[in-house]
């Protein structure tokens, strides 16, 4: 099933914003939070209603469709496995019209039975992310009246596996870092954008489910926020990258090097890689950014938001998200749990001339995993802490 240009636009829009508002080591997920607020605003009213609106980038009436149809996209992609939760209390009534947008094995009741209801769900983020992400990230009370889940999880092989190598890195200085390299005739997998805010590097890592990722190393003095803030315009094409076969000889980017090599016999053109692996988490509050996520009056508990959900007051009392990223010799690991509760490497004759591009991704840089045909942003992160070479080998 494909999803709509306008709502991959959207997406990727909030995924941008998300990214101006990152600061240190990182990985989130708006495409797990994006469908949470589109069912939100179908059943919101009032100033609740234009603000999630807003945040989502789509007409309220528009919403809930693009979400079921976003829903059902990822769920068929190649790679990605996508699931929707409700769970609400017994004394809860639902608006029919509301509920019916979802699907009917998305339902299931809070007990009251703290210790119980907590399995249930922690089960079930477990189970939907294949163990990547073992609880729901949501505080429950005696006071939630429902819960609106997301959970989405993604891998993918790489199509030309790394081969693991310590890492030696001036950043990372008194440690040594998993290394990954590999070594590769197709030059334009590497190039570099010129932006606003300065020059990125940008790696392609392309995956057999047509799941990528797509490393990005800025300049030193570029913040985290600035170098994803690129990565997103490099995807929608508001900055041209220039690709590694048509690099000029020197140092034209971040971690780059493109020179002249001699070898014994001759040779294509060759792209050098080395970066690292990386093992990460996060938990993000989403009502710490609520103004980003259209959440600031639907968090106002005097009075009820969502009349379209039900007749009961209604209004958010938690909003989290749980993520995860593995990035290693043979391919990449992501999922993220997003949850709304709601209140309620002799001298021979070096005769042959060649072009060697040599990529280093050795100090902090960022990460966007998509879909390669829809480009839709499915996971994003700053990688500052990356796995350590084990000890043990040679």
């Amino acid at each position: 099933m494909r999803v709509a240009k306008t709502t991959v636009r959207a997406v990727n829009a909030l995924t941008a914003r998300w990214a101006g508002a990152a600061c240190g080591g990182t990985v989130f997920s708006a495409a797990g939070v994006w469908p949470l607020l589109a069912l939100l605003t179908d059943g919101a009213e009032g100033a609740a209603r234009a603000e999630l609106a807003d945040a989502v980038g789509l007409p309220a009436d528009r919403s809930a469709a693009a979400a079921r149809e976003l829903l059902a996209a990822l769920a068929a992609m190649r790679g990605v496995d996508a699931a929707l939760g409700l769970w609400t209390r017994r004394t809860l009534e639902l608006r029919e019209a509301w509920a019916a947008g979802l699907p009917a094995e998305a339902h299931g009741p809070l007990t009251g039975d703290l210790g119980a209801d907590r399995a249930a769900l922690d089960a079930w983020a477990a189970k939907r992310t294949g163990g990547l992400v073992e609880r729901l990230p949501l505080p429950l009370t005696d006071t939630t009246d429902l819960v609106l889940a997301s959970a989405l999880a993604l891998r993918t092989e790489w199509l030309r596996p790394f081969t693991e190598v310590p890492m030696e890195s001036a950043y990372w200085r008194g440690r040594v870092p998993l290394g990954l390299w590999r070594e590769s005739a197709l030059l334009d997998r590497i190039g570099v954008a010129d932006t606003p805010d300065g020059h990125v590097t940008e790696l392609k890592v392309l995956g057999d489910t047509a799941i990528d990722v797509h490393l990005l190393l800025g300049e030193e003095r570029m913040t985290p926020a600035q170098v994803l803030g690129a990565g997103m315009g490099i995807l929608d094409r508001r900055h041209p990258v220039v690709p590694g076969d048509r690099l000029p000889h020197g140092d034209p980017g971040p971690g780059l090097r493109v020179e002249r090599t001699r070898h014994t016999r001759p040779r294509p053109p060759t792209l050098d890689v080395t970066t690292v692996a990386y093992d990460m988490t996060a938990g993000h509050d989403l009502l710490r950014l609520h103004r980003l996520f259209g959440l600031t009056t639907a968090r106002d508990a005097t009075r009820g938001h969502f009349s379209g959900i039900s007749p009961s007051p209604l209004a958010l009392g938690a909003a989290e998200q749980a993520t995860t990223a593995r990035f290693g010799a043979l391919g990449f690991r992501a999922a993220a749990v997003t949850a709304l509760g709601a209140l309620a490497g002799g001298l021979p004759d070096l005769r042959h001339v060649s072009t060697t591009v040599t990529a280093r991704f050795d100090r902090p840089f960022a990460f966007l995993a998509l879909h390669r045909h829809t480009r839709l942003v499915l996971a994003a992160g700053w990688v500052t802490e990356p796995e350590p070479f084990p000890e043990d080998r040679d």
